[in-house]
């Protein structure tokens, strides 16, 4: 008597109970990986002392000295939170560009972003960086995110043209083509300053969320929640065009709409963070290919995995980047870089091999 075969049903019920393991693993990995992001630094600080300063600052029990607590709410606290946040941002605006392209190797800088940004921060570096408005943001994060918008506009008038329909094809010219005439200026105003410029420009675009502080992390933490609630709203339009443009259409979407929503808030989400955090590579280019081998390609699913790992991955690669060499800190984009070429290559081989 052969075996019982499984019904759609128990296949269905199977399935959704992988991606909450998968979630909640993730999400508990997550939280464990910030307090060991807060406790391991130069000075190293058990979670016990970590725990009691938060709580010394929230007012609960008697905390720690007033120098633990300025290390560890005041310095490393933010900028844990601004890795996850940048990292879930950027794996978000990876896997929505990835879908609405159909390019598996679309990444968040594909639209010219990254150049556009480096540009204004260099205009702003060789004019004296300062703080701007209530906000405290440096004139360097202002001047990155106003260049990465303009760009954007430039990229999308480029793509739009005299039909005013948005193309995906027209879309990825204009934004290497926007992206390399910016690098090219920042090449020539580079070169015409002095070293001293070069070397903050240089470690502006390897990236780095050092400098992130609580005033900063509000604007942020809004940004990547409005793009992930919009995103996540349009699960089911994204796995839509998986099918192609035609086939998204005929099942009532609004394929024009939908193209400009979502071109929109990711590529506004990933200005602000780049305008924050500086240039990092290779999170919203690998990371959503690692959570769909783990949850599959539909995005009610894929999109909550996609932000945990984004989260996860920066966090470490923070971690890495401010411990590996003692008394220096590595720019956070060479981290990701030296973990994500390596895993993107077992990706395709995979890949390659289920094909």
């Amino acid at each position: 008597m052969s075996a019982p075969t499984a019904t759609p049903a128990r296949a269905r019920s199977r399935a959704r109970v992988g991606w909450a393991g998968w979630f909640a693993v993730l999400a508990v990995a997550l939280v464990l990986s910030c307090a060991a992001g807060v406790a391991i630094g130069s000075a190293d600080l058990s979670l016990g002392t970590v725990v009691r300063s938060v709580a010394g600052r929230l007012g609960i029990g008697s905390g720690t000295d007033l120098l633990t607590t300025h290390i560890v709410v005041d310095l490393r606290l933010p900028r844990v939170l601004a890795a996850a946040l940048v990292g879930a941002g950027l794996a978000l605006c990876g896997t929505v560009l990835q879908s609405l392209t159909g390019n598996p190797l679309a990444d968040p800088y594909l639209l010219g972003m990254s150049g556009a940004a480096s540009f204004g921060a260099v205009l702003a570096i060789t004019a004296g960086a300062g703080t701007i408005g209530a906000l405290g943001l440096s004139a360097v994060s202002a001047g990155a995110f106003v260049a990465a918008v303009a760009g954007l506009l430039l990229v999308f008038l480029i793509a739009t043209g005299r039909s005013g329909v948005l193309s995906p094809g027209r879309l990825i010219l204009g934004g290497i083509a926007v992206g390399q005439f910016c690098a090219a200026l920042t090449s020539a105003v580079v070169l015409l300053g002095d070293r001293e410029l070069a070397q903050r420009v240089l470690q502006w675009t390897l990236g780095s969320v050092a400098g992130v502080r609580w005033s900063g992390l509000g604007p942020m933490l809004v940004v990547v929640a409005i793009t992930a609630v919009v995103v996540a709203a349009h699960a089911r339009v994204l796995d839509s065009f998986a099918f192609g443009e035609r086939a998204a259409a005929s099942l009532g979407t609004h394929v024009e709409r939908s193209r400009w929503v979502l071109y929109g808030v990711a590529s506004l989400c990933t200005a602000a963070l780049v305008a924050q955090a500086g240039v990092i590579g290779f999170v919203g280019l690998v990371v959503p290919h690692a959570a769909r081998m783990l949850v599959g390609p539909l995005h009610s699913r894929l999109l909550p995995v996609v932000a945990l790992v984004g989260a996860l991955l920066l966090v470490w690669a923070d971690i890495a980047a401010r411990t590996v060499m003692a008394g220096r800190e590595l720019p956070i984009s060479v981290v990701t870089a030296i973990v994500g070429v390596p895993v993107f290559v077992v990706l395709l081989r995979r890949r390659g091999a289920r094909g």
